[in-house]
């Protein structure tokens, strides 16, 4: 997909917040539940616990509060909402009830693109603002520990539950987003996938080798469209699913890790959460001065 129009109208992110639930599910505590091992687990996947617990509505509002505060803006200011999540609480209404309880009167809808659900959601959001909207909230939240088989030791060690938010505000000229791609493979969805009413299913040898290859395409599309190179990039947020997944991305995109926000030793995968939480923790932290090149990579279930 092309590089951003420049006569499109743009968009900043001017807030940002995230939420996760209090209870913490430890690797320690896992090996009480399944077969399993506190160094099984951090070898494969580099987690060592994660939040569990949370309702994706709950996380929503509590999330999408953080990000309005730290925008500065007021709820009545917001002129839509987008969640991003694939374990809603209701068949319909989730975003219009986090709607209400934040006291906005907008427009909402919400994504399902699976872990790839923020990413969407943010190309749609400077969609609506290249198009008139003003300020538009967006939030990643997936409660991933309701569709988790906990008997089950090859997913229970790597989801839990989480929500991040960002507050898009338009400006002059084409803003921060410089480049962006979405795609989808949808003969890879039998690799990943959860049938309605059912628990997470995952071929998991052939989805780190999909995943590693697609996070790689996508990336190095993005910079292709942006005149970049890996060797400009401030920092990587990619899906937070599996350490060596985002090791051997960072190697084969020539980024190294200590330019790349890991978080998921302390969240696990939560899905379309887990990119606004690590930029979140990222701009906590003062990791992304004004003028840096941040790229975020994410891959999910369908295959997005």
């Amino acid at each position: 997909m092309p590089a951003t129009d420049s006569s499109a109208r743009g968009a900043t992110i001017i807030g940002w917040g995230s939420y996760l639930p209090p209870k913490v599910l430890t690797n320690h505590d896992l090996e009480r539940m399944v077969d399993t091992s506190d160094e099984w687990i951090v070898e494969r996947s580099g987690i060592r616990e994660r939040h569990v617990d949370g309702t994706t509505i709950g996380m929503s509002i509590e999330a999408g509060r953080a990000a309005i505060q730290s925008s500065g803006l007021s709820p009545a200011d917001i002129d839509a909402l987008i969640i991003a999540t694939t374990t809603p609480d209701k068949q319909w209404g989730n975003a219009a009830t986090v709607q209400d309880a934040l006291g906005m009167r907008c427009g909402v809808f919400e994504i399902n693109a699976a872990c790839s659900g923020f990413v969407y959601s943010l190309v749609a959001a400077h969609g609506l603002i290249a198009m008139g909207a003003t300020n538009v909230l967006v939030i990643g939240a997936d409660s991933l520990s309701k569709i988790t088989d906990w008997n089950d030791r090859n997913t229970a060690v790597l989801f839990g539950d989480g929500a991040g938010a960002v507050v898009l505000q338009s400006c002059d000229g084409p803003g921060e987003l410089v480049a962006w791609d979405l795609d989808a493979d949808g003969s890879a969805g039998p690799i990943l996938w959860a049938d309605v009413g059912g628990y997470i299913q995952m071929e998991g040898k052939e989805v780190f080798r999909r995943a590693v290859r697609i996070m790689v395409d996508s990336a190095n599309k993005v910079l292709h469209h942006a005149g970049v190179s890996g060797d400009d990039i401030a920092l990587l947020v990619p899906h937070q699913a599996n350490i060596r997944i985002i090791q051997a991305a960072c190697d084969r995109l020539g980024v190294d890790m200590d330019r790349t926000a890991v978080v998921l030793d302390r969240m696990g995968n939560t899905s379309a959460a887990s990119i606004p939480l690590a930029l979140d923790d990222a701009l906590t932290k003062g990791r992304i001065a004004p003028g840096d090149l941040v790229l975020l990579v994410g891959f999910g279930g369908g295959m997005t």
